[in-house]
């Protein structure tokens, strides 16, 4: 059999990875849309580097579109194979996509505007979207979605298992199991790592042994900060922003997860009586439906959130939280003076409503932005991460005067020791490893880390290698 690394090789975003068996079918791990302005992507989101065509089946680690943003193209350009996830990747993936493309069509429709006015009729050259609303609508038919801890076979000679990867709502590493003449081959992809001892979801289940291992490596260079420390470093932020400086919070998030995660926190601390009296408003439609899926599978919950729903039975809702889905409302959170905090997606601030939140709120001294996650470092969230103090933003060259925090412990992403702890149960039966969805500086960082607990044979792959197992 092969492995061809398709996306997110030395790259954050865009997972796909393509295993070929000998008798010929292929596998697809992930089908994950490009999001960032790497010159040298520019074209990945609409081309492959397999045909569609001969792809036999799909399985998704989870919902976040970089992990399967582009299977509405997929199916546009002839995949019609079943595509295996869980219940909850299956339910978020139904609004996911038709987000995503709606956004692709109204980025078009941007795009075309602008060449119709620079350009004449002979020499305009209209661009089209990546896929539409129906090709997004038409793949969900092809979903089967299956429990955790459940073997089912896809092939004669193939079956696959998931596990709780503990990452957002429905994620779960993959495990495959291979039979290639008289040899079985265990092969599995962790997906993304969740974090042990985070709120709302059951901590990561680790795999059962792999002989061969597809492996994150996000935040494979560093420890996030303890969690008794985030709370109190959140609370004195928000004091700090919206009572003592009478300013504006703003919070980009990704709509799934670190939404919900950073709402059920504001949602203790209300209970707790340790959040100020003030609005907070979750300005996303996405959002607001992911946060609906959340509350329909309570079967992903961990035992302290089980708990919790039995004194608080709304964990996403207090008196001053506003879910927001009205463009008319968002607009007018930029120009109001009221002290609030505004959580609004995308988490890069590469766009959606938060760039607009950010475009009048950072010139302003007393106000803050809170980046709880990683930032593509192309995009502005990457730039403000890295200190910018002038900043592009709706092609307008905008001084930076509000507070920057970063917080990456509210991530989803497991830190290196907790990779590492995800990893121990492999150790002894790895032949090879493959590290993917991380930056190469840190990539490297993370191989030699592995290597001082007895990991060797770590393979770095980029785009397009493909390696004989």
């Amino acid at each position: 059999m092969k492995i061809k690394f398709c996306g997110a090789a030395r790259e954050v975003t865009g997972s796909s990875h393509l295993i070929t068996l000998e008798d010929g079918f292929q596998i697809l791990l992930d089908c994950g849309l490009y999001q960032g302005r790497n010159k040298e992507m520019e074209d990945f989101n609409s081309s492959w580097l397999f045909d569609p065509k001969s792809l036999d089946v799909v399985i998704l680690s989870h919902g976040h579109i970089d992990h399967t943003g582009r299977l509405p193209k997929l199916y546009k350009d002839g995949f019609k194979g079943p595509i295996y996830t869980t219940h909850a990747t299956r339910s978020l993936c139904s609004i996911m996509l038709l987000d995503s493309a709606m956004i692709q069509n109204k980025d078009v429709e941007y795009i075309n505007k602008r060449r119709i006015k620079k350009h004449s009729e002979e020499e305009l050259i209209l661009k089209e979207p990546l896929y539409s609303l129906e090709d997004a609508e038409e793949v969900m038919n092809q979903f089967i979605s299956v429990s955790y801890e459940k073997w089912i076979q896809i092939h004669p000679k193939v079956r696959i298992f998931f596990r709780d990867a503990g990452h957002i709502l429905g994620s779960a590493s993959i495990a495959l199991e291979i039979q290639e003449g008289s040899r079985l081959i265990r092969f599995g992809f962790t997906g993304d790592i969740g974090r042990p001892n985070r709120p709302i979801l059951r901590d990561p289940t680790p795999m059962e042994a792999m002989d061969f291992l597809i492996c994150e490596s996000t935040y494979g260079h560093k420890e996030h900060e303890m969690r008794s420390t985030e709370i109190e470093h959140f609370l004195d932020i928000i004091k700090t922003t919206c009572v003592e400086q009478k300013g504006k919070l703003l919070i980009p998030a990704f709509s799934i997860g670190r939404t919900q995660e950073i709402v059920h926190l504001l949602d203790q601390l209300e209970n707790e009586k340790l959040l100020p009296k003030i609005p907070v408003y979750v300005d996303s439609p996405l959002a607001v439906n992911a946060t609906a899926i959340y509350n329909a599978h309570p079967e992903c919950y961990d035992k302290a959130m089980r708990d919790y729903l039995a004194t608080d039975n709304n964990p996403f809702g207090f008196n001053t939280l506003h879910y927001n889905k009205d463009l008319e409302v968002s607009k007018s959170l930029n120009t109001t003076n009221e002290s609030c905090i505004i959580i609004s997606a995308s988490g890069m601030m590469n766009a959606g409503r938060v760039k607009h939140h950010l475009y009048h709120s950072i010139g302003d001294p007393k106000n803050t932005l809170l980046i709880v996650g990683y930032c593509s470092p192309e995009t502005p969230g990457g730039k403000l991460r890295e200190g910018a103090t002038q900043i592009k933003l709706f092609g307008e060259e905008k001084t930076v005067k509000m507070r920057v925090e970063i917080m990456d412990s509210f991530s989803a992403h497991a830190d290196r020791t907790e990779m590492l702890d995800f990893l121990r149960p492999h150790r002894a039966s790895l032949q090879k490893m493959f590290l993917v969805h991380g930056t190469h500086d840190r990539q490297v960082l993370f191989k030699d880390y592995l290597a001082q607990f007895g990991f060797g044979n770590v393979e770095i792959p980029i785009l397009g290698e493909e390696f004989t197992i």
